[in-house]
């Protein structure tokens, strides 16, 4: 099963690297340009690439960033062992 899931994480990896990455930063782009270096015009710019306006995906981008990145958590959260279930103690040897 890690093996299905590991699977899984790497070829979703792949697939969302450029979108994500691009979500992340058209983010921190909009940020600075529009909020700390006050230049508007880029600042639009970058908030469409962010929202996927500008390839024409604004109604859908979002919600498959969204579950790429939870596809991601969870195949990621499974792989660490931490939603693993505790085997039993080995009994104490009688000596």
């Amino acid at each position: 099963m890690i093996r299905s899931f590991r699977k899984y994480h790497r070829t979703l990896s792949i697939i969302m690297m450029l979108p994500l990455g691009l979500t992340i930063l058209s983010g921190l782009g909009y940020t600075i340009f529009s909020d700390w270096l006050k230049m508007g015009s880029v600042g639009g710019f970058l908030l469409r690439l962010h929202t996927g306006d500008l390839v024409g995906l604004g109604q859908i981008y979002p919600i498959l960033n969204g579950l790429g990145a939870l596809g991601l958590l969870i195949t990621g959260i499974s792989l660490t062992g931490v939603m693993r279930r505790k085997g039993r103690s080995p009994s104490p040897s009688k000596e």
